[in-house]
């Protein structure tokens, strides 16, 4: 099993929270945010959706920048200017406050009625690969988090929340998990968020295979995992596949019943340590640990808007 990164900052706060803090903190406070923890002066840490912008914490809040959705900036085979969009995303971020950026989306175009299939950017995984990689080091590179999405086999909108993808491991490694894995060595992507599916019988979000096997101790992940909004079914197999995050809150399946699984011995403490540890460190490398979350604003920006119609021809 691969080691988590260690900071000693993280690991002084991990010494001095109690198992129930570091519980709190591996779930979401609302929709966008996290739960602070204001004994050890922890911020709230907030979250916003994309792919196509960065939306903010309300629907009717300040405006944001529309950039052209996945399936048009991949059509461009245009991986600098793929870049740059990924950078005017990460000023975005600041505008609203944000710290991990819900995007890109890197399923890929498995049937021509995929209701999200225009977040998606293409039914082929280099193509998609490329482009995802200059995104996420676009973005990241204004010291903001991608969340890349949605891992995996999430590529029809048919009973979405339920269905079970049925994908071999030969097919899954030459086609759906190539965009993720790239992201993950080639850009250091921060965070993965987990599938609404079944993959192969379990839930994305409780797969040992996918979050522990593959993608920390294969690909050498170190970023913090999240599950898609209401994507998570389980207290204890989403915990110790490596499910990090649930989102979003209040919890339907941490708080006082993890703390009573791992009073029952079914959720160890070194692996509550681990999934906070996770969060920790990817607030402290988006200097969330530092700082609460800012006030939100439109970015009324000449040259970025030149850049949306550019990438937009």
């Amino acid at each position: 099993m691969s080691s988590p990164t260690r900071s000693a900052r993280v690991e002084a706060l991990l010494d001095q929270m109690t198992l129930e803090e570091q519980v709190t903190l591996l779930a979401g406070a609302n929709m966008w945010n996290t739960i602070p923890n204001e004994r050890l002066e922890i911020p709230k840490m907030r979250v916003s959706d994309g792919p196509a912008g960065v939306r903010g914490s309300r629907f009717d809040g300040p405006k944001s920048m529309n950039v052209p959705c996945g399936t048009a900036i991949a059509a461009t085979w245009n991986p600098a200017l793929v870049r740059e969009l990924g950078e005017l995303l990460g000023r975005e971020m600041h505008s609203k406050g944000a710290s991990v950026h819900l995007a890109p989306t890197v399923n890929l175009h498995r049937t021509p009625v995929g209701g999200r299939n225009f977040e998606c950017m293409s039914e082929d995984p280099l193509l998609t690969a490329v482009m995802a990689v200059e995104y996420v080091k676009g973005v990241q590179s204004y010291g903001v988090a991608s969340c890349i999405k949605h891992f995996v086999g999430n590529d029809t909108e048919f009973e979405r929340m339920t269905i079970d993808s049925q994908i071999d491991e030969r097919t899954l490694r030459e086609m759906y998990l190539i965009p993720f894995e790239r992201a993950v060595r080639d850009a250091d992507v921060m965070s993965v968020m987990t599938a609404y599916n079944r993959l192969n019988g379990p839930y994305a979000a409780d797969s040992t295979w996918l979050l522990q096997d593959v993608l920390r101790d294969e690909w050498g992940f170190d970023g913090v995992v999240i599950s898609d909004w209401f994507g998570m079914h389980s207290t204890v197999e989403a915990a110790n596949a490596g499910l990090d995050l649930e989102m979003p809150g209040p919890t339907r399946h941490r708080g006082q019943q993890l703390v009573d699984a791992v009073q029952r011995g079914e959720v160890s403490a070194d692996t509550i340590r681990d999934r906070a540890r996770n969060i920790l460190n990817v607030m402290e490398r988006t200097g969330a640990l530092d700082k609460q979350p800012g006030n939100e604003y439109f970015r009324d920006d000449a040259d970025d808007f030149a850049l949306i119609r550019r990438a937009g021809a």
